[in-house]
């Protein structure tokens, strides 16, 4: 079993996320209490083709374990040569398969959540790549391909057949991407209907939502996503209220602003110094991420999408505190003109 699935504990995952949850980004989120790592997804294909950029995508920090690298592919035998390598360059605690990706160019690769259509294709990932390596594997997908085709207990249970030692479940099919919402009956279901560990996935967004998850179904962890993109406090939080039945204090700005910065500057420091204009541009929608729940969020958004400085970072945030000032004081000597109206 794999030993952050013991019985005293409830690990908490950062899902894996294709540009977001890079190795900054991982670390960052390991400091306020994720307890499990999962690269952004690599293809296999690229791996055996030594492509740099996708080798790239699997680097992570020892601080980070345990950690997966997560493959996408259709060929079970060449993803395993894949997650051999891997394996050979940097040893991570397991190697975890996508049968979930929704996105049309993995779906048209006929990977992702296609082989939800393909069971026995499916099946030979599955296996292949749990026979070509010493390290545990697992898998991710979603509950179905739309909503005539749910499948997901089928799926599991092929799975855990195939040799996986656990499954993260998103409660949404393929059809469905991000909308509406996540079907936990149905992951519950399949937590009851294997005996590897089941975790799962959509629609966490507090503390309080890990809690009630935790307790109406059979789930043995619970993965956050997109949630950990506005508010990489969520894994603090949620542990914070596991612990004593209470919603922790949220992040002040001044908490969220220095995460930014250091999210910035941790981010030129690992891909190169004399990039920082190119850094920084990726970094604008991370930036606008963050404003989410802040006042003057809407402000903060339209300069942060043409940073492309530290120093100008500085100088936004600097003028955030300024701006807010003189909207309080417009509001309060509109008040003072009410009250001598009257």
């Amino acid at each position: 079993m794999l030993p952050w699935f013991s019985p005293d504990r409830f690990p908490l995952y950062l899902a894996p996320m294709a540009g977001v949850t890079d190795v900054v980004f991982r670390g960052m989120c390991k400091e306020l209490g994720a307890d499990v790592m999962v690269t952004e997804f690599v293809s296999a294909e690229g791996i055996l083709q030594r492509d740099d950029r996708t080798r790239h995508y699997t680097d992570f920090d020892e601080a980070q374990r345990p950690i997966g690298v997560q493959l996408f592919g259709s060929d079970g035998v060449r993803m395993g040569e894949a997650a051999r390598k891997i394996i050979d360059w940097k040893q991570p605690d397991f190697i975890d398969i996508n049968f979930g990706c929704p996105v049309n160019k993995v779906v048209a690769k006929n990977g992702g959540s296609s082989l939800l259509k393909d069971c026995p294709l499916l099946q030979s990932v599955a296996a292949e790549v749990a026979k070509a390596v010493p390290i545990p594997v697992t898998a991710k997908m979603r509950i179905g391909w739309d909503a005539q085709n749910v499948n997901a207990v089928e799926v599991a249970r092929i799975l855990e057949d195939s040799g996986m030692q656990a499954i993260a479940v998103h409660g949404r099919t393929r059809a469905q991407g991000y909308t509406g919402e996540a079907d936990w009956e149905v992951i519950d279901q399949v937590a009851a209907a294997v005996k590897i560990p089941v975790i799962g996935n959509g629609d966490i967004h507090s503390g309080a939502d890990v809690q009630r998850r935790r307790a109406q179904t059979r789930v043995r962890g619970i993965m956050i996503g997109r949630a950990a993109m506005t508010n990489p406090w969520v894994f603090q939080e949620a542990k914070h209220f596991l612990a004593t039945g209470e919603q922790s204090k949220p992040a002040s700005i001044e908490d969220r602003f220095a995460f930014m910065r250091r999210h910035c500057v941790a981010a030129i420091a690992h891909d190169g110094r004399g990039r920082e204009f190119e850094i920084l541009r990726s970094m604008r929608n991370r930036l606008m991420n963050y404003t989410k729940s802040i006042p003057g969020g809407k402000w903060l958004r339209q300069h942060f999408s043409q940073v492309a400085s530290l120093t100008q970072l500085d100088d936004i945030l600097a003028a955030y505190f300024r701006h807010q000032e003189e909207l309080a004081n417009a509001q309060e000597e509109l008040a003072v003109d009410g009250v001598r109206c009257a």
